[in-house]
């Protein structure tokens, strides 16, 4: 199957279908988008064009649609059979969603197009993260909001995880690292606009069973290796007008 992005790591089956899961909506997907819309700063853009980057099989569209009345939603995946998936799920919801075979590396939108970006999981599957994250700040309008949801090395590297996914492994970061690249490409936020779940199911070896049974205590933040970081940053408007 031809592939948008010659660096595309397949998912496997077991990946494939668990992204269709009332889990992955309800626990993982519907859970994320709810606590970024806690973490945006500043008034919301009316009827917003929003690209879903990374938008899999389109379990996202309904809950994009509710939480931000979108005039227009973007999907973009690099793999087709997804694609297929995320054009059943828009036609199910009787959504008119674009959809577009891309690489996020090279993202085929004009300069400033978007007014909101969404990237949920997305991330830790790209190679070109740099280059991802260049194309994220180009198509967005300046004062665009780029909602950024990730699992950290510290998730992504368990046995459990590497037994069941497939993930380029040498570009895996912590969540300090990912705010690093935030910062580093331009994005303004504060500590406001961050936020570090500690989910069952993010919970490094064991989904928190060992802690549900009293056998081990929850470490407290800040003396835990953090598994997942939400944050909800803005491109500026006087830097993206330079």
């Amino acid at each position: 199957m031809n592939r948008a992005a010659a660096t595309y790591v397949e998912e496997t089956g077991f990946g494939f279908w668990f992204l269709r899961s009332h889990v992955w909506q309800h626990h993982v997907l519907r859970v994320a988008v709810d606590d970024l819309q806690k973490l945006i700063s500043g008034a919301l853009p009316y009827a917003p064009v929003i690209l879903d980057a990374g938008c899999g099989q389109g379990k996202s569209f309904s809950l994009l649609q509710r939480a931000f009345s979108p005039a227009r939603i973007i999907g973009l995946d690099a793999d087709p059979h997804s694609l297929d998936c995320s054009r059943a799920e828009a036609q199910r919801l009787g959504l008119d969603v674009e959809l577009i075979a891309s690489d996020c590396a090279a993202i085929q939108l004009p300069d400033a197009s978007v007014d909101m970006l969404f990237c949920h999981q997305t991330f830790h599957h790209l190679v070109e993260q740099e280059q991802a994250l260049a194309e994220f700040w180009r198509v967005l309008k300046p004062g665009g909001l780029l909602l950024f949801a990730e699992s950290t090395k510290y998730y992504i590297d368990t046995w459990v995880i590497r037994w069941l996914f497939r993930h380029p492994m040498e570009v895996q970061k912590s969540a300090d690292e990912y705010l690093g690249m935030l910062r580093q490409q331009g994005f303004e936020f504060s500590e406001r606009n961050v936020s570090y779940p500690y989910l069952w199911w993010s919970r490094s070896e064991d989904f928190g069973l060992l802690e549900r049974w009293g056998i081990r205590k929850a470490k407290p933040f800040g003396q835990r290796n953090e598994t997942l970081v939400n944050a909800a940053v803005r491109k500026p408007l006087e830097q993206a007008r330079a």
